[in-house]
């Protein structure tokens, strides 16, 4: 086991089971949260993989999951836009300390990836997470303003 599988079993070890449970547990906002938070605990891990076992596959993974995450996350937040009506989750910290992750893990498989088409493709999929999950997590916790859901 080298650096990176040890980082990633760290990683989905801490951020996938805090996920997890707060997915099976809770109210239906918590539950939502913790589906936004899933990304960001999974694909930084699939990144560290890739380059812990050397497969540029894992890497494409990352990327499809970096884009379908977030849009999940809308669209659960829509189909319980009644349920969440009530309480409005709000997971500002949590979704800072994810974004935090990401690029940290995004840089350092690019510095050790070097100059490049995979280096491009790596800050791409950096971009779209950090930016996806704390998207997500903002319309999760009331939207923005000057925005009226309808």
């Amino acid at each position: 086991m080298n650096g990176w599988v040890l980082a990633a079993t760290i990683e989905v070890g801490g951020g996938g089971a805090a996920a997890l449970w707060g997915a099976t547990t809770g109210t239906p906002a918590r539950r939502v949260v913790a589906q936004n938070m899933t990304t960001s605990a999974l694909c930084p891990a699939l990144l560290l993989l890739s380059q812990g076992y050397g497969r540029p596959a894992y890497v494409d993974l990352a990327l499809l999951l970096a884009l379908l995450g977030p849009v999940g996350t809308l669209v659960f937040a829509r189909l319980l836009s009644d349920d969440l009506e009530g309480e409005r989750p709000s997971a500002r910290g949590l979704t800072w300390t994810a974004a935090g992750l990401s690029a940290a893990v995004v840089a350092a498989v690019s510095a050790a990836t070097g100059p490049g088409r995979a280096m491009v493709k790596l800050l791409v999929i950096g971009a779209l997470l950090i930016a996806g999950n704390v998207i997500a997590s903002r319309a999760l916790s009331g939207g923005f303003r000057g925005v009226r859901g309808g």
